[in-house]
Formats: structure tokens, sequence, C-alpha cells
């Protein structure tokens, strides 16, 4: 049979602890753990309990001599570990999902009470539903909202997505007082298909002052099929100059990279 000293001493060992670490944990010096381990003294109570703990047998096991194996434990304490762990496993798992489902990060620097940058992100489609928005004055996400706004639904001053509302709009299909994309709306708008209050180009350009594409429709029209109060057809070919020149006579006030741009779709849309 084993005395209380010789089990405090195996039980220690068992844990690779130190005496001076055993002490530390308990609140007392490294002595009185090498007297406890000796002989020469006994803990007191309190002390056989916080040892019963930390070693995880009961108080009978340590000072009765006549039980020489560690108590297992009781089936509730197995039980109350499995409910912990199971509980700690749900936690990570819930989220790692929802890291999955949708993120989102903002700056810390703020300008007028917006976020520098903000992003929002939701990876399945579904979750768009939910309608998470990134607003800041760089906003990026799904659905995006910012001076600088990037995303499948944006809109900004400066909006980039599949479908852009801004200022100045690029995407597939763009609304703005400067429009480009495959569908594009605007004062000034340019695309495949582009529909201009003002200015448009593209291959089906319809324009308020002006229209240049393929089919051009406008008060001033250039193009393959052009229709409007003033025409240049496209015919054989037109150089870039032509363009121009027939552009100034009736715009001469026209915005020269304005007119460079116009001028170049003129020149090579066919």
């Amino acid at each position: 049979m084993k005395t209380f000293s010789e089990k405090l001493a195996e039980l220690r060992r068992r844990e690779s602890m130190s005496q001076e670490q055993l002490a530390e944990k308990l609140g007392v010096t490294r002595q009185s753990v090498s007297k406890w381990e000796s002989g020469a003294a006994a803990p007191e109570l309190g002390k056989l309990i916080a040892l019963s703990d930390i070693f995880s047998v009961s108080v009978d096991y340590l000072v009765k001599d006549r039980m020489d194996e560690p108590e297992p434990p009781v089936a509730a304490d197995r039980a109350a570990e499995t409910v912990s762990s199971t509980a700690r496993l749900e936690e990570q798992v819930e989220e790692i999902s929802r890291f999955f489902r949708s993120w989102t990060w903002e700056s810390k620097t703020r300008i007028l009470g917006l976020p520098l940058v903000s992003l929002c992100f939701c990876f399945y489609p579904h979750m768009l539903r939910n309608r998470k928005t990134a607003r800041g004055i760089i906003a990026i996400g799904n659905v995006a909202v910012g001076v600088v706004a990037l995303g499948g639904f944006s809109a900004g001053v400066f909006s980039i997505g599949a479908f852009s509302v801004g200022a100045f709009a690029l995407g597939a299909l763009a609304f703005g007082l400067a429009a480009l994309g495959p569908v594009a709306i605007g004062l000034l708008a340019f695309g495949p298909v582009a529909v201009g209050l003002w200015y448009a180009g593209g291959v089906a350009a319809l324009g308020g002052k002006i229209a240049v594409g393929v089919a051009a429709v406008g008060e001033t029209a250039v193009g393959y099929d052009a229709a409007g109060k003033h025409i240049l057809r496209w015919g054989g070919g037109l150089t870039q100059g032509e363009v121009e020149g027939f552009l100034l006579q009736h715009h001469p006030n026209l915005w020269k990279p304005l007119l460079k741009l116009l001028s170049f779709f003129g020149t090579h849309i066919k």
C-alpha cells in the first residue's frame, strides 16, 4: 500500500509537473510540497481538495492508505465532459459556418461618420435576401454603396458592378451621368447598347444631341445606318478628321476630349 506522500510524488511525476509548478498552483512554497512528499508534513483539508482537483482523484484516494489506485471518474463527470466538448465543437462549427456564409470588415478610420473602407460579402446566393450592404467611402461587396463602390449591385460617385448606378458608372447594366457597359444609360453613354440624353456611342446608339454607332439616332448622327437632323453615314469608311470636322460643324463648342472619343467611335465602329 502507498502512503499519501508516495501517491503525491507519483501523481506529480505522472503529470510531468515540478514541485515548483505544483506549489504555484496551490499557492504554497516549494518547501511545503517537498515536506508533503517526504512525509515530514501533511496538507490541510483545503489543499487536499485542491490536490484532488488538480490530479482528478478523490480525497479518499489521497488520504486512505488502503486505496492504491485512483478512482475512475464517475459517469456524471464523463457525461458533463462530453456535453462540454460537444458544445465547444458546435460553437467552432457555427463560427466557421458564419464566416463562409458572410464576411464583413470595416476600417477604424471614419470620414463624415462613414468607414473609409467597408467590405461585405455573402458567399451563398440565398444569403443575399438578408441584404447585407457594404457602406463606406470605399465600399466593396455583393451590394455596395459608397463614394467608390464595387460590387454585384453598386451605387456611388464612382460605381463598378454587374448593376451599377453613379455619377460615373461601369457595369453590365450601367446608369449614370457618364455610363459605360454592354447596356449603358446616362447623359453620356458608351457601349454596345448606349442611350444618352446628350451623347451616345456604341453599336446601337441613341443620343439626344450626338449619336455615333453602327445604328445611330440623334440630332447629329454618325454611323453606317444613321438618322437625325444632321447625318454622316459611314459608307465606305470615314477618317477621324472627317468625323471631327462634321461634329464641330454642328457643335463648335464640343469639349475636345469628348470630340476625340466620339470621332474614335465614328471611325472604328463598323
